[in-house]
């Protein structure tokens, strides 16, 4: 595994900055270990600070009163929570939990704060990113307004392939999974999924889904209903 300072040029919000900043940074990060099913943050716990996925996967969840799960997002390696309590004091909007066991680090955000106030160039970084996911999540909003649920599906595999590089799709997506992404049930995904296994645009293999037609997939995300 690559030191701390070397994986930190990896992640998002820390790559702009120069060598000798990210080594400031990682003397800072304390990383905890998390086993699979473990809860890492609960909804309105106090947000004191940023997370970042090393080994391992998380996803951040809204839990109903009914029991009912909605999957905000899905984070591996290099992905990172908890950014907006770097910058107020409120509490968590979400409940983080360990899809497997992960490794993860721990910046707080007195320690972000000193940093900042030394290095005007780290807040420019987190500026920069917190704009690129707010875009982001004003596409995931529109995609679930408009888009029927196949076209819903379609847009989240060609997503989640985008962050690999590469037509498999390294995240285990269980039917149930994508259900709760995309806010339906289990079983209408299932057949929307045999749906485009049938047109060969995509294949399973190993719990793994590797595309085979991308264009035919981008075609079916822009269908709106």
């Amino acid at each position: 595994m690559p030191s701390i300072a070397n994986f930190l040029a990896t992640v998002p919000l820390f790559k702009s900055l120069d060598a000798p900043e990210r080594e400031r940074f990682a003397e800072l990060v304390r990383e905890k270990s998390y086993p699979k099913g473990s809860v890492i943050l609960f909804e309105d716990d106090p947000g004191d600070a940023l997370f970042v996925v090393r080994p391992g996967r998380v996803k951040v969840v809204l839990l109903a009163e009914d029991g009912r799960e909605v999957i905000l997002s899905l984070m591996g390696v290099g992905e990172y929570f908890g950014e907006l309590s770097l910058i107020d004091d409120q509490p968590r909007s979400a409940h983080v939990i360990a899809m497997e066991e992960s490794s993860l680090l721990v910046l707080r955000r007195d320690d972000f704060r000193r940093r900042v106030e030394s290095s005007p160039g780290v807040a420019w970084a987190l500026l920069q990113e917190l704009s690129h996911r707010l875009r982001r999540a004003d596409e995931k909003i529109g995609n679930l307004v408009l888009l029927d649920v196949p076209g819903r599906i379609a847009r989240m595999l060609l997503d989640a392939a985008a962050e690999g590089d590469d037509d498999l799709i390294d995240k285990p997506l269980t039917h149930q999974t994508i259900a709760h992404v995309i806010g339906a049930s289990r079983e209408t995904v299932s057949r929307a999924m045999r749906d485009f296994q049938d047109r060969q645009w995509l294949t399973t293999e190993r719990r793994r889904i590797r595309l085979l037609n991308r264009a035919a997939l981008q075609e079916r995300a822009q269908h709106r209903m």
